[in-house]
Formats: structure tokens, sequence, C-alpha cells
């Protein structure tokens, strides 16, 4: 364990400190949930990176996934031959990769693995898979049965995850739908996993694994933050009660099958949707930004990076210290971090690979922990998706959830930045898992 670990481990405390000084009410403190979702965390870190028989079982589980994506891409090679090939691959006729391609390599696998996580409701897997963590973080944690297991299916799925609650969205506290909307935000839905995986493989052969471990981890880590931002004040309907997650089953598994690639089709054009305005309109907003930076650089004789990126970066600067980026890295990272905020992960996760391609960051710990920290949606177009969506399930409610959504995210940055804090707390270049 070196200085840097150390300093992992200490931005353990000061986080919650962060969210803690911006609550709504700091008297009431729900120690429970704090030491069960930080030991929650440490348990699991220690079982995957320390026990050998969890480094076993992360290797297979990163295996597992490497495998499946191979599966993914089957569909799209067939569709768009060469250009689906990943950098430095053949086919089977001998053709060549044409390069790197997101719209026809990575982002098509969103499709495949929406149906499949359907395909895995129908068959009950996921239903009892998302009830057996609802059931931990409810006995641990003392939280209501509802939000836990609002938040559990948030390991697997996205903004489908309320649907799961919909018979409770209508009478859930404030602090309850803040809970819910910061586990929203604050991880990744496995239907996108896959997206991440590809971008990152040839970087990081273990990605596939260190994301499954983010997405058990920002679970708890989210949950902190959001009873440290808004504490319940309230009694909860579903407090300490186990709930069965509410769900229309299909009529059959190919229909299953049908809806689930339909619904990843619906995501996949939302998700490109994103990226054409988001983009588009931070190059132009960077455009104003860099005149007038030019200006103040050329009058006060500065270098600063005036753009979205580059003032995010200096936001997120003293965070990424916190959770253990040597100072060498920190800016890099923070910027890349401050991106996603404003520019979804996908194109964090890209900026990311490009820097370790680059060999641009000087310590292999940046990198992990930057990977673990961008294992989120807390970004502002998730905002409104998260908002709108479980303001359309219980309309009654919208008014409480616009007013928590900022809040909401800032858990859900918290709680990213704590899952990297954790990454960094283990980080070691003895071993496989993190090269």
């Amino acid at each position: 364990m070196d200085i840097y670990n150390l300093i992992s481990a200490g931005g353990l405390i000061i986080l919650p400190l962060v969210a803690w000084t911006l609550s709504e009410n700091r008297r009431v403190i729900n120690w429970r949930v704090i030491g069960w979702g930080l030991g929650l965390q440490l348990l699991f870190a220690l079982f995957v990176f320390i026990a050998p028989v969890g480094t076993k079982f992360f290797l297979l589980i990163n295996k597992a996934v490497v495998v499946v994506l191979d599966s993914a891409t089957a569909g799209t090679k067939f569709l768009f031959g060469r250009l689906a090939l990943p950098p430095g691959t053949t086919n089977e006729a001998g053709e060549s990769s044409l390069g790197y391609f997101l719209a026809f390599q990575a982002l098509p696998t969103i499709v495949f693995f929406a149906a499949m996580v359907n395909a895995l409701y129908y068959l009950k897997v996921m239903p009892r898979l998302i009830q057996g963590f609802s059931y931990i973080f409810t006995r641990l944690m003392k939280i209501s049965g509802a939000e836990s297991l609002c938040a559990s299916s948030n390991i697997f799925v996205g903004i489908e995850s309320a649907l799961v609650i919909r018979p409770y969205l209508q009478n859930m506290t404030r602090s309850e739908l803040a809970t819910i909307l910061s586990a929203g935000m604050g991880t990744i839905a496995s239907t996108v996993l896959a997206l991440y995986v590809f971008t990152l493989q040839n970087q990081l052969p273990t990605i596939a694994g260190h994301l499954v471990s983010a997405s058990f981890l920002s679970v708890p880590a989210a949950v902190i933050m959001a009873k440290l931002l808004v504490p319940e004040t309230g009694r909860p309907l579903t407090l300490g009660v186990d709930v069965k997650p509410f769900y229309e089953q299909e009529d059959n598994l190919i229909v299953s099958i049908i809806n689930g690639a339909q619904s990843g089709l619906k995501l996949l054009g939302g998700i490109v949707a994103l990226l054409l305005a988001f983009l588009g309109l931070l190059a132009l907003l960077d455009l104003f930004l860099g005149y007038g930076g030019g200006l103040i650089n050329n009058w006060f004789g500065l270098h600063l990076d005036i753009s979205i990126k580059g003032i995010l970066g200096y936001v997120f600067y003293p965070f990424t210290l916190i959770i253990g980026v040597p100072p060498s890295d920190a800016l890099e990272i923070a910027k890349i971090i401050g991106e996603r905020t404003v520019a979804t992960e996908v194109v964090a996760y890209q900026h990311l690979a490009e820097l370790m391609k680059a060999g641009a960051l000087h310590h292999p710990r940046s990198a992990i922990i930057a990977s673990y920290v961008l294992c989120g949606f807390a970004h502002i177009a998730s905002l409104a998706i998260f908002v709108g969506g479980i303001g359309a399930l219980a309309p009654d409610r919208l008014k409480d959830l616009s007013q928590l959504g900022f809040k909401a995210l800032l858990a859900a940055t918290l709680g990213c930045l704590m899952t990297g804090a954790v990454a960094g707390l283990f980080f070691s270049q003895a071993t496989v898992l993190f090269h």
C-alpha cells in the first residue's frame, strides 16, 4: 500500500462530509446507511480484489462478458461488414478492419444486450437477482423496500428500474424519490455496459470485470450520498419491508426478445440523438468561450483552458486528488469527469481510451480510478431522462422530482467519485486485475 492508497481511503471520509455539508437537514444523519453502505463497498472490494477466490470470480466475469460481447458483434458484422471489424482484426474472407467506428462497432451492441436482458426478465432470472440484492440493502441499510428494490434493479437496467416499483411511486417520501433518482444516475445499465467494454478493451483487457464491479459498488455509494443530501424525515410505507418487483410478463420468450430489441433500438436512437445534439451545442459554446478565454489569457498572460471541459476540469480537480489520482494525471482525469457531466459517459470513456492509447497518463491507477468514476449516468441528459421518465409514471410527483433533480445529480456524482475512491484504495500494480 502506497501513499495514494491512503489518500483514496481519506476520500471515502471526505466525500460523505461534502454531501453532509450540503444537506437539507444536517441534524438528521442515518449512521446505519452510512456504515453499512461503506461496509458493503469495502467487503465487496475485499472479496473481488484481495481474496483469491474473488479474483478468480472477477476474471471469470470478465471473460464471460467478453465472450457474450463477441457474440453480440455477429449481427453488426453481418450488417456492416468490414466497418464492424475492430481495429487489427480480419474477417473469414481475409478482409482487414477499416478502423474504429463507434456507430458500427460499439453502439449496435446495445440492441443485443437489451434483448438479452428482456429475455432474462421473462425467464425470471433478472427479477430473482434484483430481489436478492434488494433483500441485502433492505435488511442491512434499513431503507425502504421500494427504494432498495429500485436501486438494486439499477445494477442491471436504467430508467426501466422505476417500473419495478410503479405501484409505490405515488406515496414515496422526498428522500425515497431522491434515492431512486440518485441510484439511477449513479449507475449504468447492463444494456450499455458492452459499449464501454468495447471502447476500453484494447487498452485495459480486464475492463469488463471492472465495470461489473463498479456497477455493484455504485449502488450503496449513491444511497449514502442521497440520504446525506436529502435525509429521511418521514415514514416510508415499505420501511424494512421486502417488496416484489412489479413487471408485466411477456406472452412468450420470442415476444420478450423482440420487445427487448425494439427497446434497445429506441435507446440506441436516444443515445445517438443526445450525442449529435450535445456535442454540437458544446462545440458552439466552446467557440464563444474560446474567443473570450483567448482575450483573458492574452490580457493577463495566462494559459488557462477556458472551455466547458477545461472549466469543469478545474472544478473537479480537487476531487480527483481526494480520490487518489496522482497530481501528474489529476487535471486530465478531472477534465474527463467534468466532460461526463455535460457530454455523457460515452464521450468521456472515448477520451479516456484515447489518453490511454496515447500514453498520456503517467500512472496506471489513474485510468482504473477514472473507469470506475465514469461508470454512471451522472450527467445533465440523464437528469432530464430520469425526472421525465419517473414523472410520467407518477405525474402527481413531478414537482417533487423536478425539485430534487439537481440534488440527485450531485448525489450521483459524489457516489461515482466514492466508487472511484474504493478502486483507488485497493489498487495494486502487483495484481493482474489492474493491467
